[in-house]
């Protein structure tokens, strides 16, 4: 069975990053953002995904965080991609309703080819510490271009921040993991099309 792992470097004069994951992994693992919010985030992701996944980036976030976590988008999005190859027996599809204490999130996943980003959120708080949660909105969107996926985020309950964005990633994760897992009777493309 061929293995769905990939490594992605990006450098830029604003960023060095290198994202290396496996579809198929246990969900070990190793995440040096310089963002302690962002770090918690990719490692709930990978965790309740089953993904393994390293990352480490350096960006110029003396200046603004924007360039690096957009770019973090961009590099894990072109990851998923690749390791997900010609998308011949996934499944396609994922889905999760997810709650996390006060919050809950619905997270609907199509891999099918065709970026488009829905993100709907009550959470109306600006920042965690020093991290502006508007960021979000610049790595989703490049994480679903570079991945080719229909990403739909509803969250619909939960004031506190950390609750709504951990409701997000984790919901994003069952999703993933859902749609990335290889369907025995799927022996082509999952698609009336014959291509993704």
């Amino acid at each position: 069975m061929k293995k769905r792992t990939a490594t992605v470097k990006r450098k830029t004069r604003e960023t060095d990053i290198q994202v290396t994951l496996n579809l198929d992994g246990g969900g070990t693992t190793s995440i040096k953002t310089g963002l302690p919010f962002l770090d918690h985030m990719f490692e709930l992701l990978a965790r309740h995904a089953l993904i393994n996944l390293e990352v480490t980036a350096t960006g110029d976030l003396a200046v603004d965080y924007h360039h690096t976590v957009e770019d973090l988008g961009l590099a894990i999005g072109e990851a998923l991609n690749q390791a997900l190859g010609d998308r011949k027996g996934i499944v396609r599809y994922g889905w999760a309703i997810l709650p996390m204490d006060d919050a809950r999130c619905t997270v609907a996943v199509d891999l099918g080819g065709r970026p488009f980003l829905v993100k709907d959120m009550v959470c109306r708080k600006k920042r965690i510490l020093d991290f502006e949660l508007s960021l979000f909105d610049d790595f989703f969107q490049a994480l679903v271009v570079q991945t080719r996926m229909n990403l739909h985020i509803d969250q619909t309950h939960g004031r506190e921040a950390h609750h709504a964005f951990e409701a997000v990633f984790k919901g994003l994760a069952r999703a993933m993991r859902m749609a990335c897992a290889r369907d025995p009777r799927e022996t082509g493309v999952p698609s009336s099309k014959g291509t993704i």
